[in-house]
């Protein structure tokens, strides 16, 4: 992501995405006529086998559910952007990976007028931001939960400089970004970057207007009734932060890069001038990425301009999307490479975002040198003259929950990847990235299995140079340049 607040980097000119809300605002259908009677009480064993409403992760501790694996999502979705109202049913495959009595799912707002579990009607609950289903599954046991549901899309709404996230209606559709706990606004599911999943998209509209969803189209758009219906499918593990479901009117280009890689760029009529731009960066940026950090993860690339204003990109797999500007080749770098890191390798916790943004921040100096707009060096040097004392306060090795998207994220994220280039030697540098994209492909992934795999493959010890960067509120010294 890249995001409203501009620091000042010197030379640097670096943009960096900032801090987000924890969790949406309340709201909620009220509990399901069949729900059990509020003040029933839970059995031990009940409790025993209940899923947890969290993952597990500290930072979220409402975000996510315990108890199931999910390994698919399809979404069959109508939005009227007159009367912003979205209806339709998401079916969830998923695992048990415990017995489970009852299980959470994440949703924020609309009405649920029905909750099956493999084909059987199930009692549900409302509570906040959480779906409670009630069944009866043992360990290991595969299943599928069905909830149909209808409302008007209530984004998380006056972050700390991100603004509004989730599902946002705009004038002609939508624009939906929702890093990093927004896809509650606008599907059922476990809301956490450590539950991947594949998805299918059904999304109707009216006629005229473009739904635009992750993966590939699978087949023509159908037109019926004055309703256009679009079938995509992302059938590569995929974080639900990543999932979109941007929809309007929209100037569209395709094609294949020239390594063959399948391209699919698109821009609100404001931004038409730029389609064909924005086609070709996108195509050459993600041709070269492929040779610096290894194949390119998915079947296909390209980006989104919408004309909502939100101020910020986000990474939405397979198609970047930028809110009301035009991106320059840096951003469209940044935002490509997340494809790698962030999206193929994603973060377990979101104590470990560094290994998104800092990695897609260095990709932007890497860039900038490829492009011949000055060295990796120069930027590093830039953004050590200047950065902040408030960057060297702020170890990014662990992120803050309420300031998840800080400078130094970002910037000395990326400061952090250099110094290790410095010390380890472009040959072993290099070779360390590739690797590192190539073993977790699809996967999760931590801070120390980054530093890990460092030390295997440059034979040093390397504690100090990460302590130094990411772990200590001070600021290191600055390293030689050899």
């Amino acid at each position: 992501m890249r995001g409203r607040q501009v620091v000042s980097m010197l030379a640097a000119g670096l943009t960096v995405a900032c801090s987000a809300s924890n969790s949406a605002t309340e709201g909620g259908a009220p509990p399901a006529k069949d729900a059990p009677p509020a003040g029933t009480p839970v059995t031990r064993a009940a409790a025993a086998t209940a899923g947890t409403t969290g993952i597990g992760d500290p930072y979220f501790p409402g975000d996510g559910n315990g108890g199931y694996d999910v390994g698919h999502y399809s979404l069959t979705l109508a939005y009227e952007p007159k009367s912003k109202h979205l209806s339709g049913t998401a079916a969830i495959d998923a695992k048990a990976v415990q017995d489970l009595s009852q299980f959470n799912l994440d949703l924020h707002g609309f009405t649920v007028s029905s909750v099956n579990v493999n084909g059987a009607p199930a009692r549900f609950q409302r509570k906040g931001d959480e779906l409670t289903v009630f069944t009866n599954l043992k360990d290991k046991a595969a299943f599928k939960v069905a909830v149909a549901y209808a409302g008007t899309p209530d984004p998380v709404r006056e972050s700390p400089n991100l603004g509004s996230y989730g599902f946002i209606p705009t004038a002609d559709g939508s624009f939906v970004t929702s890093e990093p706990n927004g896809a509650k606004t606008w599907f059922p599911g476990n809301d956490h970057p450590a539950d991947k999943a594949t998805f299918d998209f059904r999304l109707t509209v009216p006629a005229g207007v473009t739904a635009i969803a992750n993966g590939e189209l699978a087949g023509a758009p159908q037109t019926k009734d004055g309703k256009t219906t679009f079938v995509w499918r992302e059938t590569n593990p995929m974080t639900t932060y990543l999932a979109t479901m941007t929809t309007g009117k929209f100037a569209v280009r395709t094609g294949v890069s020239k390594s063959g890689i399948p391209v699919y760029a698109a821009t609100d009529p404001r931004f038409n001038g730029i389609l064909n731009n924005l086609y070709e960066q996108s195509s050459k940026i993600t041709d070269y990425w492929a040779t610096v950090f290894g194949p390119y993860p998915f079947k296909s690339t390209g980006g989104v301009v919408d004309d909502y204003a939100a101020g910020y990109a986000l990474e939405n797999q397979t198609k970047p999307i930028y809110g009301g500007f035009e991106p320059d080749p840096g951003i469209i770098a940044h935002e490509l490479a997340h494809q790698w890191f962030g999206n193929s390798l994603s973060i377990r916790r979101w104590r470990d975002l560094w290994l998104n943004e800092g990695f897609a921040t260095y990709a932007e100096w890497l860039w900038s040198e490829h492009s011949g707009h000055g060295t990796a060096q120069q930027s590093f040097n830039d953004a050590y003259a200047g950065a902040t004392d408030e960057i060297w306060k702020y170890p990014p090795g662990e992120t803050r929950p309420n300031d998840l998207f800080n400078a130094s994220v970002y910037v000395r994220g990326g400061m952090t990847l250099h110094a290790l280039r410095l010390a380890i030697g472009d040959a072993d540098f290099f070779a360390l990235i590739k690797k590192w994209a190539a073993d977790n492909r699809y996967g999760n992934v931590t801070t120390d299995q980054f530093i890990a795999l460092a030390e295997k493959i440059s034979g040093k010890q390397l504690d100090g140079l990460f302590d130094a960067w990411l772990f200590k509120p001070a600021k290191p010294s600055k390293p030689s340049a050899g």
